[in-house]
């Protein structure tokens, strides 16, 4: 008996374009790779919605307010009564609503149809309520996703989740044809200077202000260098603060004479912009402030793209720059950042050397390869789902 090939329905619970996330940016291109997968229909998405509302696209199946907890409730029962195969949750603290976001509960308990939930983080360190959220999304789900090796074991022996539930899938990175580093920076006006970047929402974790100041040592050997900072600052950061963050970087430039060797480009990147940022830089910078950081979007698109990457050591950076695919400075330490980036613009030979080996793993975190993963985990979880279902039956 040949069995019938099913399409599967999936759907996506997190944040979604247009809001400005880099959760809602990773749904997008996880979901625009799975539509081009042949028994997969095209997935749909419910989107949480924070205290505004927002423009969604056809792809939006249902979309609610992250405070509101008997939406939780809602939604739960309207999935059950869908046609929707499985569900995958995409779980951040702050985008649910309750204590650490305990209101996804309500949600996952009330569940009948199978979900998989991705840990954008895991914490080694959690309080009560988010030991309780994470360690009960585990046992219901029928399989927990994280992006880096070190956290898997941490899932197991922090939060009690079977190693067989769960799995270890690459932040994936968007392929984009770009032009060479020589013509990109021609064309954007930077030829012939040796360009440092970061890239993404601007906020105070980010450590910028430790890489200016790291600027101030580099400019001295190398007057040609140039440390650009593109993006614009983070939504709830400017709401709560405005751009005081934005400022201070500002007026740090200013008092360390740096004008010629900091720029701000203050704007939301598109993603061909983001990545036509990383192919004309010649190192890649994360000088983040928190240790825990379990995963980075920001670093996993420096690592796909080839960069020499000077990161501090958080989790996330420990972990994928080792190997020699980049060089770690101590956290809030300009001497420490400028050392590094002195070392890779002295020697290019060991520059090139970092850039073959970080772009070796690159290849492999490519959306089109990480989405053939996604894709084999739903497949088979909504097979055993359909087993448990017969046998029961």
């Amino acid at each position: 008996m040949v069995e019938k090939l099913n399409k599967k329905n999936v759907a996506f619970l997190g944040t979604f374009l247009p809001r400005e996330c880099g959760l809602a940016t990773f749904t997008q291109d996880l979901i625009n790779e799975l539509e081009l997968i042949s028994d997969f229909t095209p997935p749909r998405v419910i989107a949480v919605n924070n205290n505004s509302t927002y423009a969604y696209g056809k792809k939006v199946m249902m979309n609610f307010n992250q405070n509101h907890r008997w939406e939780y409730i809602r939604i739960a029962l309207e999935l059950n009564r869908s046609n929707v195969d499985l569900l995958v949750i995409q779980h951040e603290f702050g985008i649910y609503g309750g204590e650490s976001g305990d209101y996804l509960l309500d949600l996952a308990e009330r569940l009948t149809i199978p979900f998989i939930v991705v840990f954008h983080t895991v914490l080694t360190a959690p309080t009560p309520k988010q030991f309780q959220i994470v360690a009960r999304l585990g046992e219901l789900s029928c399989r927990s996703i994280t992006m880096a090796q070190s956290t898997v074991t941490d899932l197991h022996t922090i939060y009690g989740i079977a190693t067989n539930k769960i799995s270890m899938i690459h932040h994936g990175v968007p392929r984009v044809d770009t032009e060479s580093r020589e013509r990109l920076k021609a064309r954007y006006g930077y030829a012939d200077r040796q360009i440092v970047s970061t890239f993404g929402f601007l906020s105070p974790g980010k450590g910028i202000e430790y890489a200016i100041e790291a600027m101030s040592g580099v400019k001295a050997s190398h007057p040609d260098a140039l440390y650009i900072v593109w993006g614009k600052t983070h939504p709830v950061v400017k709401q709560e603060i405005g751009e005081i963050y934005r400022q201070k970087l500002v007026d740090l430039v200013s008092r360390l004479e740096l004008e010629n060797n900091v720029v701000f480009v203050d704007k939301l990147l598109t993603q061909e912009e983001v990545v036509q940022s990383l192919v004309l830089s010649d190192i890649y910078l994360t000088p983040y402030l928190g240790k825990e950081q379990a995963v980075s979007g920001t670093l996993a698109y420096g690592i796909g793209y080839g960069r020499v990457i000077i990161s501090t050591p958080y989790r996330y950076a420990t972990e994928m720059l080792a190997d020699g695919r980049g060089l770690l400075a101590n956290f809030r330490d300009p001497k420490s950042l400028e050392t590094s980036i002195l070392d890779i613009m002295d020697h290019p030979d060991k520059k090139k050397r970092m850039e073959q080996k970080t772009l070796d793993l690159g290849r492999t975190m490519m959306w089109n390869k990480i989405a053939k993963q996604y894709a084999a985990l739903i497949r088979e979880s909504v097979k055993s789902q359909f087993e448990i279902q017969g046998s029961v039956i």
